[in-house]
């Protein structure tokens, strides 16, 4: 047996390998003193490595698996979220629900109904069809217009990612009439090197209003950005009570 064949089959006699492959390589690193050295070697390395604590993975790759796993769930949920339309003082919107929960608000934006629809699907990773505005969701839109705060157990944010929840949830604590940044939403959520990433779900929040991220603007105060336009997000602020800061 030549030395490189019996390098290859070092792996094999440490796990399970025939009795008669690991008698072969005994018998060949008795009578090999190059092999010995090299089997030294190698053994020291093993054990050494084999004495370290197992690692513990990281808290980003932690996070990124349990979101990947909630992604990949969420494509496994077929209940469907109805999509109806509704008129508010502010104009229409569209609002998709699950059962007795609302788990998406849009503004009309003169989009064929279609549109909003697949759109809807795309990002909650559901089936949308078309429905009726049950009369709870009448209510609740009443009571959100006349206070500008809605009640916790009619959302359902459960499709998006432990991640942009835990961000929305956070720019529901900011009061009406008042505003945050991007920064101190990070930070509530103990991300606060994430601002930046906050931004992008509130640039994607699929239920505007009621997670309002109409109150959150950049480190300067400014109204920075809304998907349905800045005047559209003063509106709102002004609608609440807020008075923007003089410079």
């Amino acid at each position: 047996m030549r030395c490189r064949d019996v390098e290859t089959l070092w792996d094999e006699v440490r796990g399970d390998c025939q009795e008669s492959v690991k008698e072969a390589v005994d018998i060949h690193l008795r009578a090999c003193p190059h092999c010995q050295e090299l089997y030294e070697q190698f053994e020291g390395v093993a054990y050494c490595l084999s004495c370290l604590p197992k690692p513990e993975p990281s808290c980003d790759l932690s996070k990124r698996v349990v979101e990947h796993i909630a992604l990949i769930k969420a494509r496994e949920r077929t209940t469907p979220v109805v999509l109806t339309s509704a008129q508010t003082p502010i104009g229409r919107l569209y609002v998709g629900f699950k059962e007795d929960k609302i788990a998406y608000v849009g503004i009309d934006t003169g989009e064929a109904f279609e549109a909003v629809r697949a759109r809807v699907e795309s990002r909650l990773r559901r089936p949308v069809v078309a429905g009726e505005a049950p009369e709870w969701l009448s209510r609740t839109l009443d009571q959100f217009f006349s206070t500008w705060q809605v009640d916790d157990r009619v959302v359902d944010i459960e499709d998006l990612t432990p991640f942009e929840q835990a961000a929305l949830r956070a720019a529901a604590q900011i009061p009406p009439g008042e505003v945050r940044s991007y920064s101190w939403v990070a930070s509530k959520i103990g991300r606060p090197r994430a601002a930046r990433a906050v931004g992008q779900v509130m640039a994607r929040n699929p239920l505007a209003l009621l997670f309002p991220c109409h109150r959150v603007v950049d480190a300067q105060g400014d109204l920075h950005n809304y998907g349905y336009g800045i005047e559209m997000k003063a509106r709102l602020l002004k609608m609440e009570g807020y008075t923007a800061r003089k410079a």
